[in-house]
């Protein structure tokens, strides 16, 4: 079965990659309306933003799947391997089911393909031809709820095909500018678009000026908004061992001493999002039961979100793409780690705010190794390091040309400032993109 799945993952991953955009949905809706609308055959939960949409998905799945339902979970992109976009019961497909489900779904794309080509247009892509999968996929299973993250934005990605009953916005950031736009205003407009008629939108804290055409858009579909700050409030949070505890105020009531294995505040609003959106979906809004959402949550995994994938040295990974997420991660990483010298090892994509990424980490890190990741479109260590001198000065960056060269640099830099012995107090995080942390997760023997 190994040849068979490496021989369709080769075929899928010849079509457009995920940042070549046409943005239409019209071919994932002529091979669903060839296939019979399998994307209608359950409910729906909807999710968009710019940081923390596949955490905030696989919460809400966990807390849907509690309740004994069936779930469908689609999130992008993968860490190893791309089964992991197409989750059934929270175990994403196997080799051979995926092979199957391509199977089952190409006479149909290879229809779509055609028509489109015909008419002036490129074929399916990757993400495209993923997103028919899933739906397929789902339907097939039969599934119940389907939590489905875009891919991109929201107003023309493939999946806003579907009729979200809850549509889940989490905060918004720049970010992917050369297809969303410039501004707040109109990367918000794009993500909006998501929210369909009649459906509940939870929406976390945002800037005016990403809120604005979010309320816009609630108001003219007439969509029923609960919005954080408002209605919904991260009521309190304490580190504890492994995670944290935290206090939930959902418009149905307050959720207490909940422990959550993961690290951050930006997980904690992201658990509150997951929680409101449940309850909109599973009881119009009542609360859930105490025992649903403990066992829930205490059993819910964000891999490659501050993931220790290795001790002595420590290693921790993190898939921070862009200043916001960079943010967030910072702020984690010193309530949640104690670590007194951190070498960063970090490789970007050639289009991502490289010095914005890197002075938000500068102050916490002691030292940062710029290298490259397997991804064609990761920016060159050479101009890397160009940006990283400007923000950490000369002596602290270091250049490596491999990614696994990099990580055995800075386990020697860390070791070299190992004052306490035994690794105590120092670690190395690897971070900048999804691609990097897959990668190291690979290296590292966690892939």
């Amino acid at each position: 079965m190994d040849e068979a799945f490496e021989a369709v993952r080769r075929e899928i991953a010849a079509r457009a990659p995920e940042f070549d955009i046409d943005p239409t949905m019209a071919r994932v809706e002529r091979v669903l309306d060839l296939l019979g609308d399998p994307h209608r055959a359950y409910r729906t939960v909807h999710v968009t933003g710019t940081n923390g949409k596949s955490s905030t998905a696989r919460m809400v799945e966990r807390l849907v799947r509690e309740h004994g339902l069936r779930t469908g979970r689609f999130t992008s992109p993968h860490l190893t391997s791309v089964t992991e976009r197409i989750a059934i019961d929270g175990e994403p497909l196997t080799q051979e089911r995926f092979v199957e489900v391509f199977e089952d779904v190409a006479p149909y794309i290879g229809v779509a393909d055609r028509e489109s080509q015909e008419n002036g247009g490129p074929p399916l892509s990757f993400f495209e031809v993923l997103t028919v999968m899933a739906f397929a996929a789902f339907a097939d299973a039969p599934v119940d709820v389907a939590i489905i993250e875009v891919g991109m934005g929201g107003r023309w990605d493939s999946t806003n095909v579907v009729d979200g009953e809850v549509a889940v916005i989490t905060p918004i950031a720049m970010d992917h500018e050369r297809w969303l736009g410039s501004t707040l205003d109109e990367i918000a407009t794009e993500k909006a678009g998501i929210i369909k008629d009649g459906a509940v939108a939870v929406v976390a804290d945002q800037r005016d000026a990403a809120f604005e055409p979010i309320l816009a858009r609630t108001q003219s579909v007439g969509a029923h908004l609960i919005r954080e700050g408002v209605d919904l409030e991260v009521v309190d949070r304490r580190v504890a061992v492994g995670g944290q505890l935290v206090d939930l105020r959902t418009p149905a009531g307050v959720y207490t001493e909940i422990f959550l294995p993961l690290h951050g505040a930006h997980q904690a609003h992201n658990a509150l999002l997951a929680l409101a959106a449940t309850e909109a979906l599973m009881s119009g809004g009542r609360a859930l039961g105490a025992e649903i959402v403990e066992a829930a949550f205490g059993d819910v995994d964000a891999p490659g979100r501050l993931e220790v994938v290795r001790t002595s040295p420590t290693v921790v990974v993190d898939v921070a793409h862009n200043p916001a997420g960079a943010e967030a991660l910072v702020e984690a990483l010193e309530e949640s780690f104690n670590l007194e010298h951190i070498v960063a090892v970090v490789a970007v994509m050639a289009d991502k705010d490289a010095e914005g990424l890197l002075s938000v980490l500068e102050p916490t890190v002691a030292e940062i190794v710029v290298t490259r990741n397997s991804s064609e479109r990761s920016a060159n260590p050479e101009d890397l390091a160009v940006v990283a001198r400007e923000v950490f000065g000369e002596e602290r960056v270091h250049l490596a040309g491999r990614l696994d060269e990099a990580l055995q640099l800075a386990a020697d830099l860390v070791e070299a400032n190992d004052k306490h012995g035994g690794g105590v107090g120092t670690g190395v995080l690897v971070t900048g993109s999804v691609v990097t942390v897959a990668d190291t997760r690979i290296l590292v023997g966690r892939g």
